[in-house]
């Protein structure tokens, strides 16, 4: 499909979206018509605001685009909780609608036509909270067979789909960094997705990576955002800000006389922007060495049965932000097998970040960011 057929066909489809919302609700509301006037006048904007989210990027002028990119992200965040509302309230008076009676009926339809834009503005603004204040540090243990003693407690610190860009800059990045470093971590994990835009664009506001510190250092992967946003830029700057980028490679680090490989791939869909980089676990591991514990880092989950066939001991992902806020943490399901967390894969430990930052909207909703303190512990 052509990319103006698909924003022709996607403008269409919002449009009826937003009048849908407009004819269910609007009459129903208790208000005088003045009211229900400007509520149609602010599904309009809506429908107006919201492409800026993605149109602002191509503005130069500032503040002109970053505003943009706020409203249109904001509204889109209203929007989404204003259209399931209104399904759900629907699907309740359609139900309603054979037992109950014609009072109770229009009492139920007046009373919850206010609920609907009360609720979604509610969800939107603790959303935005949520969103918006730094992500806190989550304690994860993992058992490895077999660790060496050396390797006890060894902290991994990981960060990933922060997505720098239009309404996350420096300061957000810094706080994560302090956190990260605050953890005095063994190595550093960037698990991909770090970024939405350009390296023009956005050096300035990703320079913060630079003060990573950890006593092995920063590994960073590549998200599918990254390959939207020119990967090989981003990979020459992330070398330039300190981190170790592995594409398709390991490295071996000793610990303490132990020895633990961590690898990492390019992202699942990388071939499908350059078929030279095609992910691949077991290029990955080729050539390290047997017997020692192997971490994978990998950007989405379901690198998993490559990286279990390539006998890699734990994975560490991101890209599902864990759904970032209902009913979106129901779909991720249909496109990844984990969706937060520890999970195991045949003999694969999987550990799923749900994301430090947040894409799209700024809205968090019972999917709270997360900044990663892992620590391999010895099975049993």
């Amino acid at each position: 499909m052509r990319l103006p057929s698909f924003f022709l066909i996607a403008t269409v489809i919002m449009g009826a979206l937003h009048a849908y919302i407009g004819v269910r609700v609007l009459p129903d509301l208790p208000v005088s018509e003045g009211w229900r006037m400007a509520g149609a006048a602010l599904l309009v904007v809506s429908f107006l605001l919201m492409p800026m989210s993605v149109v602002s990027r191509a503005i130069r002028r500032q503040p002109l685009s970053d505003i943009l990119a706020w409203a249109g992200s904001l509204f889109m965040g209203l929007f989404s909780s204003l259209l399931m509302l209104t399904l759900l309230r629907d699907l309740v008076l359609a139900g309603m609608a054979v037992f109950a009676p014609d009072e109770t009926f229009a009492l139920v339809a007046a009373r919850s036509a206010v609920a609907v834009p009360a609720l979604a503005v509610l969800a939107t603004f603790l959303g935005f909270v949520n969103a918006r204040r730094r992500a806190r540090i989550k304690h994860v243990d993992v058992p490895i067979d077999g660790l060496p003693d050396a390797l006890h407690g060894f902290l991994i610190a990981q960060i990933s789909d922060i997505h720098v860009g239009p309404t996350i800059k420096r300061r957000y990045l810094d706080a994560i960094v302090d956190a990260v470093n605050g953890i005095e971590a063994d190595m550093i994990a960037v698990t991909g997705d770090i970024v939405d835009g350009s390296v023009r664009d956005l050096a300035h506001h990703t320079q913060p990576l630079s003060r990573l510190q950890a006593r092995h250092g920063a590994y960073f992967v590549t998200g599918n955002h990254e390959y939207y946003s020119g990967a090989p830029a981003w990979t020459v700057e992330m070398r330039r800000l300190g981190l170790t980028v592995l594409s398709n490679g390991h490295r071996v680090l000793d610990h303490d006389g132990a020895a633990l490989v961590v690898a990492g791939v390019t992202d699942y869909s990388a071939h499908l922007f350059d078929p030279a980089d095609r992910s691949d676990p077991h290029a990955a591991i080729r050539g390290a060495p047997d017997d020692t514990p192997r971490i994978l880092l990998a950007h989405q989950p379901r690198t998993a049965a490559a990286a279990a066939e390539a006998g890699f001991h734990l994975q560490l992902s991101g890209h599902t932000h864990g759904g970032q806020f209902w009913p979106w943490n129901h779909f991720v399901r249909l496109q990844q097998p984990f969706i937060g967390g520890l999970d195991r894969f045949g003999d694969l430990w999987v550990y799923t970040s749900r994301g430090t930052g947040y894409w799209g909207p700024p809205k968090r909703l019972g999917v709270p960011s997360e900044i990663t303190r892992i620590r391999l512990v010895p099975a049993g």
